[in-house]
């Protein structure tokens, strides 16, 4: 879990293949609700919500975990629509981390 970053990132769609690849995670505005699209610690893919918290205090999960980057960005996630149908909609924002 981390905490957005104010600046929009400008990326092509295989920009944010190899962002993510590289970084592990990012912020995924689409309308008024943002999204958080991470791996669990290099083995798992998944979106979470950032409106709602779980019993820890952190993002809860709105997909299924998935085992590979590619299958993430195909997986329907929001009104059966992909991150990559999604990709012209949405802003994308780094994820600072920080200590709880």
């Amino acid at each position: 879990m981390g905490r957005q970053n104010f600046e929009e990132l400008k990326l092509t769609f295989d920009e944010l293949r190899q962002y993510l690849y590289n970084n592990h995670s990012v912020f995924m505005q689409v309308g008024e609700t943002t999204y958080y699209l991470t791996d669990d610690y290099g083995n798992y893919w998944r979106v979470q919500d950032t409106n709602t918290l779980n019993d820890k205090g952190h993002f809860t999960d709105m997909s299924e975990l998935v085992p590979t980057l590619s299958e993430f960005l195909a997986l329907p996630i929001i009104d059966g629509k992909n991150i990559e149908d999604l990709f012209e909609y949405a802003s994308f924002y780094a994820n600072e981390d920080f200590e709880d």
